[in-house]
């Protein structure tokens, strides 16, 4: 098959281009959403109008994505290769750290948004903006490694059903040119062989260009 599947809770996830597109999307915006949170956090310290709800705003995205990534649902099917389960949970510990910097910028928001000396655990937040994106970036990478591998791997089944494509039109136009042989020989008893034939090798014409266009594809 072109497409893997895993089991999530019960229900089936496949494990598609279009499902690699968006676990990288998530993981992207885990990063972006990281550095924003830190940037309005300090500009809320600031007394700047607003920032605290848009820094409120960035840590619920990257709250929602992590949860997407790690727990997955009925689109998303969470973490599901080695590769990812030891950046996760592994001595790295990436799901700790990831937990770790949302608790933190919880506390952070709640002591401004409450007015409250903030000053510790700003810096604390800032202090850790640059080793979470470091983890962020090494897990996003992980993401688009693996779908590069499943990009190969539909590129390689594609091009094995390809193959069986053309050794069925190589047997169809050997059919065909023995019925117009048939055909030739019977005269006009042999009208429907020449009819069959001429389907054949309309059908054969056609397989000839899907390939071609397959192949395209493959190749891309």
């Amino acid at each position: 098959m072109s497409k893997s599947s895993i089991h999530h809770e019960g229900a089936e996830v496949t494990l598609s281009g279009e499902v690699f597109g968006a676990l990288i999307n998530l993981s992207g915006r885990r990063r972006f959403t990281s550095q924003r949170l830190v940037l309005y956090a300090l500009l809320a310290a600031q007394g700047q109008a607003d920032a605290a709800a848009v820094a409120r705003e960035a840590l619920a995205l990257f709250r929602g994505a992590h949860s997407g990534l790690v727990k997955g649902d009925s689109t998303l099917p969470g973490v599901f290769c080695p590769e990812l389960r030891e950046a996760y949970y592994g001595a790295q510990g990436g799901d700790r750290q990831i937990l770790a910097f949302i608790e933190l910028a919880e506390r952070t928001l709640h002591a401004i948004e409450c007015n409250r000396d903030s000053a510790a655990l700003l810096n604390e937040l800032v202090a850790s903006s640059t080793p979470i994106l470091s983890v962020l970036n090494q897990i996003t990478a992980i993401y688009e490694e693996q779908s590069k591998r499943h990009a190969n791997q539909v590129r390689k089944h594609l091009r094995g059903v390809i193959t069986d494509i053309e050794t069925i039109a190589k047997q169809a136009k050997m059919v065909a040119f023995n019925a117009r042989i048939v055909a030739a020989r019977a005269g006009s008893v042999g009208k429907e062989f020449a009819v069959v034939a001429g389907v054949l090798s309309n059908i054969t014409g056609e397989i000839d260009d899907m390939v071609k266009t397959a192949l395209s594809s493959a190749a891309a």
